[in-house]
């Protein structure tokens, strides 16, 4: 076996020496400037690999084993890739917090459990992971895309005319369902007195005003709305189509202009309260322009030419970083003349820590494969969060019956992040990740 299992002894005291307590812990394999590379994060990713070899190529027997054997080859280069992608994220200060956001509240839309503990359930019972565990997946899939996207394929020229004559080309990929795109705030009155209802009601009122007046939506937001996900993003919503809005609300965001502010609407559902809406976006059904889908065609002619810049960029990434490597392992995208070798024990972290101490980061069996994304610049997909959201919960402004029937889960598989701000309008025609 490629990693044998292993404890270390913990002395109880300095005493108490040779009675020392036995402990599981797990072995580092790498370093990678603050954050680790654990044995049992290389062993998940080979989990995931047969399993994708599997479920897409349908292998199996001495075939699987030996494309396995082959592509594991590269598992710690491609660990340490997403770790430094992460990291340099974090260096540039680019935040993905609405766009995780926005994409768990679509999942909600799309799918049918109202309550908050409930979806978290379905989630643990799909992926065998956490809420937390698996938004954290998603964040880092978004983090790595935007640094991929600003330092890799916004630096590729492509000319305006290539631009036009690809988008002349495709028209029908870019057509369009009428959409919009909300913000929102809400004041809850889930047990409150009909004195308090009454003042929650006229405070929504006043938020209206000041945000009429041109009150930041964003700052009203985070310091009025009660609905604990989307207080922290803006209080944006997801892109909604006719006929997931209540009719009353629909007449409303589909007919006002972008910036328009709502008055407060009651609401019952997953808690009581008002509801205050912003159209932050909206577009009519119908041909996408060239201006709108301009940057959604450079990512997609950019594509074929990140292939050759993608791995000089993670050299140089390597060249930077502080990066050590447990004898035993290879980084098969070591930087040449870079030493990464593991110095001394003593003077460095140790070479082992506890399951506790890795518990943050450590992967767990997952029950259900997620989606499949290759990063430019790599030879085998890597596993990003993008979840089949089937059994997944309703947000309170949609109305999931129309167009559906009733107790039906809808299965919405999830499209890989393409830009910061809210998706253009031919986003949907891209084709989904396979599960």
């Amino acid at each position: 076996m490629l990693f044998r299992s292993f404890v270390v002894l913990i002395a109880a005291s300095a005493s108490l020496a040779m009675a020392a307590d036995v402990r599981v812990v797990e072995e580092i394999a790498a370093k990678v400037n603050g954050s680790i590379v654990t044995r049992g994060d290389l062993e998940q990713q080979r989990h995931d690999l047969e399993m994708m070899l599997r479920q897409e190529q349908h292998l199996s027997g001495a075939a699987l084993a030996a494309a396995v054997d082959e592509q594991s080859q590269n598992i710690l280069r491609e660990k340490i890739d997403e770790l430094l992608l992460i990291q340099k994220a974090k260096d540039m200060d680019i935040s993905v917090d609405s766009d995780v956001t926005r994409r768990i509240a679509e999942m909600r839309v799309q799918s049918k459990i109202d309550d908050p503990d409930k979806f978290d359930e379905a989630i643990r019972q799909q992926y065998g992971m956490t809420y937390e565990e698996f938004k954290q997946k998603m964040t880092d899939q978004f983090l790595i895309h935007k640094v991929i996207s600003q330092e890799i394929s916004s630096r590729i020229a492509i000319p305006e005319a290539d631009l036009q004559k690809y988008y002349d080309a495709h028209k029908a990929d870019f057509l369009r369902k009428a959409q919009v795109f909300l913000s929102q705030i809400l004041i809850s009155t889930e047990g409150k007195t009909p004195e308090q209802v009454a003042n929650a009601e006229a405070k929504a009122k006043d938020i209206v005003a000041r945000a009429r007046r041109g009150e930041k939506f964003s700052d009203l937001v985070a310091a009025n709305s009660d609905d604990p996900d989307t207080s922290k993003n803006g209080g944006q919503l997801p892109p909604l189509l006719k006929g997931q809005l209540r009719p009353e609300i629909e007449k409303i965001v589909f007919t006002e202009k972008k910036g328009y502010v709502t008055d407060p609407i009651g609401v019952t559902q997953p808690q009581k309260g008002f509801l205050i809406l912003r159209i932050d976006e909206r577009y009519e059904e119908g041909q996408a322009s060239f201006d709108e889908v301009k940057e959604q065609i450079q990512e997609t002619l950019a594509q074929p030419m990140m292939e050759s810049k993608m791995r000089p960029y993670l050299t140089k990434l390597r060249e930077a970083a502080f990066l050590e490597i447990k004898d035993g392992y290879v980084d098969t995208g070591a930087a040449p003349g870079k030493d990464t070798r593991w110095h001394d024990v003593a003077e460095l972290k140790p070479q082992t820590v506890t399951k506790e101490e890795v518990a943050a980061h450590a992967p767990v069996p997952h029950k259900k494969l997620l989606g499949v994304v290759p990063i430019p610049g790599t030879t085998r997909k890597t596993t990003v969060a993008e979840a089949d959201t089937s059994q997944l919960g309703t947000h309170n402004v949609a109305d999931t019956s129309a167009g559906q029937s009733a107790g039906t889960p809808t299965a919405l598989p999830m499209q890989p992040p393409i830009a910061s701000k809210p998706p253009g309008p031919a986003a949907s025609s891209m084709a989904p990740i396979k599960q």
